[in-house]
């Protein structure tokens, strides 16, 4: 006869053995009716509201191809969202170009639109300084400071370090505000909003500073008292405002009627109080050549920026 604890072990290997399974093997994907819809959030509570009403209006679109429930998933990180796509329990996402490339290569997400909004379809970086900064170029940045959003900013963070990687700077997170870049480096420091990164190099605490044009031209963002005194030193080219994603392997009859229902929203009236909640959107968009080609660089530069600075 087993013993006890021969018996306990036993059923306690069983039960890891179909933890695991659960949480890596496809039958932890959802039901094939649901369509889920997934966000990387440190709110959710906010979010869901932004994201329901979207979800609401294209759920019924899609009965044709089998879909008759939706839901929403949040994940609190691109390593958990990534995770959520690669095993199935997140059918769709939207994003920034910056986070949408990087879930890509953690899940083999794919772009399915270009996300319009209030009207903007791409953005491109401004590097700035004061008006009264010796600073004329990319390259003069070097042994000064910069200022950036955080890591998960496309334009605020990524974008700039990967442009000063392509002239040949060599980018180094300083520990503090008054840390001083080395000789040979451009020393960057987060600033965690735009307004702040704004304020810091008024104030002369930071050489130079990086935002989205999108923020540039926002009052709100970078108040006009402070706008006069700047001057921007390089613009980079444009890349994609945000992009919709879907998983690897999603049903290509139901990726291929969702792309057409958000491509049919803009001219939809019945669409718009869902689209103006679902983060200002204006419309989607195609990914036509020079934008994939966008995407692209950002891929090959946030595996570039990984190698090298993080």
């Amino acid at each position: 006869m087993m013993g006890l604890s021969r018996l306990r072990w036993l059923l306690q290997s069983v039960l890891l053995c179909l933890a695991i399974a659960a949480m890596t093997g496809p039958a932890f994907a959802g039901p094939a009716h649901v369509l889920v819809l997934g966000r990387i959030s440190d709110d959710p509570r906010s979010h869901y509201a932004q994201l329901q009403p979207l979800l609401d209006y294209v759920i019924p679109r899609l009965h044709d191809v089998g879909i008759t429930e939706g839901r929403i998933l949040m994940a609190r990180d691109t390593q958990q969202m990534g995770s959520y796509l690669r095993r199935g329990r997140v059918d769709w996402v939207t994003e920034t170009s910056g986070t949408a490339v990087a879930l890509g290569l953690r899940s083999g997400a794919r772009p399915l639109l270009l996300t319009e909004r209030s009207g903007v379809r791409e953005y491109h970086t401004v590097f700035f300084v004061r008006r009264d900064s010796p600073i004329q170029t990319l390259e003069a940045l070097r042994g000064h400071t910069l200022a950036l959003q955080n890591t998960a900013s496309t334009s605020a963070y990524l974008v700039p370090v990967m442009t000063l990687l392509q002239h040949g700077e060599t980018p180094e997170i300083l520990s503090s505000l008054g840390d001083v870049a080395a000789p040979d480096t451009v020393g960057y420091v987060f600033a965690r909003s735009e307004a702040n990164i704004a304020t810091f190099v008024h104030k002369g605490l930071v050489d130079a500073g990086a935002v989205s044009s999108v923020d540039w031209s926002d009052g709100k963002r970078i108040p006009a008292n402070f706008l006069r005194d700047f001057r921007v030193i390089h613009r980079t080219e444009p890349y994609p405002r945000a992009v919709e994603m879907v998983r690897e392997g999603l049903d290509p009859k139901v990726r291929d009627r969702l792309q057409q229902v958000l491509l049919d929203a803009a001219s939809d009236p019945q669409a718009q109080p869902a689209l103006k909640t679902f983060f200002g959107t204006s419309g989607f968009h195609r990914v036509d050549a020079q934008m994939q080609h966008r995407l692209d660089e950002l891929k090959q530069g946030l595996t570039r920026v990984r190698m090298e600075v993080e």
